[in-house]
């Protein structure tokens, strides 16, 4: 996503030089870059930041470089988020938080962001050369116009002016909000620094580093420590240098923090330009239009990213349209499977806190699944049952998300737990990534060993600590080639009794109310696993994979042995079939586990499966990658002449 902006020779059609002149200077106002520097630390901040991207892409009609200071949690998943995106015109750039904190740790802050809270001040000092301004902004403001418009301030900058700021909303300067709080010097009520512009070069051409160090330590001797992180430094610095600042319009910045006196600040609420949430109660923060804002910022919160792809303007030939091509263009059903087959997935890992570290054994076990919004009710089910971690890969919308974190947080076996995973991949098209959503999964575990399951499926209890059991006696490490098979089972009723132990489970069985898994629909599925020799046996046996094996498994969490999910199967059909037929030509070793099950519960058909079920052309499509999958997997492994022989699928099988 690197930019090329060099005017091309025919851009600009014929005609008189004064038209020629005009268009030239819109297209150079249109194609500058507009820089923007934020600084986002965390798996909440990673979250919440995106719904800033959305509202600054909505409006803007320049090229963007966002430049991202970021610690370890942060950069993985919004690398991950712009890759996946596929933005035109947009340039990131990332700088880890943790090659700068120690520039800033030596100042006691008392303000709710942090160590993070002081980074802005770096920017100056580690943004490139050729580098002259850039817009900084806190994470929790929206923004309701085009960037540019700020942008277009620094052209009233003066020769001294450096820092543009919004002045600062409340009487915290004035130290009469806090009892026995005696605040750092400011001009007046102080400015915000929520919302700035810094001018690069004028700054450091003042040795900004050498300044703003020195008067950090020149007032904690006062002070002892800042209660606003870098706004009580920087007004520190103009209060003694006001010929640095360029004050804003307050409408740049209305900020919505308790005791704040923005409601002066502008006449209509059209006037905004960025809305400012910047009190620990975000959202609930009063404010006299504050249930309008809070539509706007819902506005953007829940709004389709995908849409976000289509560029609005050019300044590189070469930008790509990144929509997706409408299903009424294609000839037949293999070309809709193919294009999602091609598809990148918007992505966005880790959408909650997640704080998990392996036990010390070398033995433990994530349980990895995949769903989408209509399965959420499955999770907390699960949960009840695994207590270990787990990692839940929903398909879903922008606003669906939002759905998704309140149920989160309403649930009392989640919301306390913090060894849940959980990630999205945004909705896209009618067809399902199966495989695409178990890789996200399957990528992002810190165990050892993984439990491959399907969302529908209810492991039973116990079966956390009985695997780690397991995986004890039968691994010598995580690079051993076994697969340790769950036995599954189904119930029909809606309503039925988990069964506690193996002898109630087989009592079941007998009376008809638990089946081995789709016994009477596709038996080649779980037929390997030889539920005759399970019924009795007291002790792990080991089977023989054959066509059409799709168990859940048990393996090791090793890229080097375990392939990833193969994501041309999309929708329904031979997505786990694919995948156990590869780790049998790896030559895994298949081992069931006599006394652990899971249980498939009943639901309503999805609409892959509707579409399989009555769909000739779906099945001949399936029946074309099937092949095609077999017939590289031959190539790719000299041992699967013979592994890798299977039966024709037939237009009842199961995924």
């Amino acid at each position: 996503m690197v930019f090329s902006f060099l005017i091309n020779k025919n851009v600009f059609p014929n005609g008189n030089n004064g038209e020629r002149n005009l268009e030239h200077k819109n297209y150079k106002e249109h194609c500058e870059i507009i820089h923007v520097g934020l600084v986002c630390a965390g798996y909440n901040s990673s979250r919440i930041i995106v719904t800033l991207f959305k509202s600054i892409l909505f409006h803007r009609r320049n090229p963007i470089h966002f430049h991202l200071m970021v610690d370890r949690k942060a950069d993985k998943i919004l690398k991950h988020l712009f890759n996946s995106w596929m933005l035109p015109e947009v340039k990131v750039t990332f700088y880890q938080a943790e090659n700068y904190v120690k520039l800033v740790e030596w100042i006691p802050n008392k303000h709710y962001s942090g160590v993070f809270g002081l980074l802005k001040l770096l920017f100056p000092q580690i943004l490139s050369k050729n580098l002259s301004k850039i817009i900084t902004l806190d994470t929790d403001v929206t923004i309701l116009t085009d960037i540019a418009q700020l942008w277009k301030q620094f052209d009233n900058f003066t020769e001294e002016q450096a820092i543009g700021l919004v002045e600062n909303q409340s009487n915290w300067y004035y130290g009469k909000l806090w009892n026995n709080y005696k605040p750092w010097p400011a001009i007046g009520r102080g400015f915000n620094t929520g919302v700035m512009l810094l001018d690069i070069n004028k700054l450091n051409n003042h040795n900004w580093t050498m300044l703003w160090r020195l008067t950090a330590a020149q007032y904690l001797g006062t002070y002892g420590s800042t209660g606003l992180a870098d706004q009580d430094i920087l007004n520190a610095i103009i209060t003694n240098n006001p010929q640095f600042l360029f004050r804003l319009p307050c409408f740049w910045n209305v900020q919505l923090g308790d005791n704040t006196l923005s409601g002066s600040c502008y006449h209509d609420i059209i006037d905004i330009k960025i809305i400012h949430w910047n009190s620990p109660r975000k959202l609930e923060v009063e404010n006299k239009d504050g249930n309008v804002l809070r539509v706007l910022y819902q506005t953007f919160l829940e709004y389709n990213g995908n849409f976000l792809r289509a560029p609005k303007f050019s300044c590189d030939n070469s930008t790509k349209n990144y929509m997706n091509i409408e299903p009424d263009s294609f000839d037949d059903e293999c070309d809709i499977l193919k294009e999602a087959q091609k598809k990148v997935w918007r992505t966005h890992l880790f959408i909650v806190d997640f704080d998990y570290e392996p036990s010390l054994n070398g033995n433990d076990v994530t349980l990895v699944t995949q769903l989408s919004f209509d399965r959420i009710q499955m999770i907390e089910q699960i949960c009840n049952h695994w207590i270990g971690p787990a990692s839940f890969t929903f398909y879903a919308t922008d606003s669906e998300v939002q759905y998704i974190l309140n149920y989160i947080q309403s649930i009392d076996v989640l919301k306390y737990r913090k060894n849940i995973a959980y990630h999205v991949v945004y909705k896209d098209g009618d067809v399902y990534p199966v495989n695409y959503l178990r890789n996200v999964g399957l990528q992002n575990v810190n165990t050892p060993f993984v439990f491959l399951t399907d969302i529908d499926f209810l492991p039973m209890n116990g079966l956390y600590l009985s695997l780690k059991r397991y995986i004890l006696k039968w691994f010598t490490s995580y690079k051993d080639k076994k697969a340790l098979v769950i036995p599954a089972f189904e119930t029909q009723r809606y309503r039925f009794s988990y069964p506690q132990t193996k002898d109630q489970l087989l009592n079941m069985l007998n009376q008809s109310m638990l089946f081995t898994f789709r016994y009477h629909v596709w038996t080649k599925g779980h037929e390997s696993t030889n539920y005759k020799k399970w019924k009795t046996a007291t002790l792990p046996y080991k089977i023989q994979w054959q066509p059409d094996f799709e168990p859940y498994v048990v393996i090791p969490n090793n890229r080097d042995i375990v392939p990833l999910y193969d994501t041309r199967f999309v929708g329904f059909g031979w997505n786990k079939v694919s995948h156990i037929m590869e780790l049998n030509a790896l030559q895994y070793e298949f081992i069931v586990l006599p006394d652990c099950y899971t249980i498939h519960l009943p639901h309503a058909p999805s609409y892959d499966i509707v579409k399989f079920r009555h769909s000739t052309t779906y099945r001949r499509c399936l029946k074309v990658f099937k092949d095609e999958f077999i017939r590289e997997l031959k190539r790719k492994y000299s041992n699967t002449e013979e592994a890798t022989a299977s039966t024709v699928v037939p237009a009842t099988t199961m995924n």
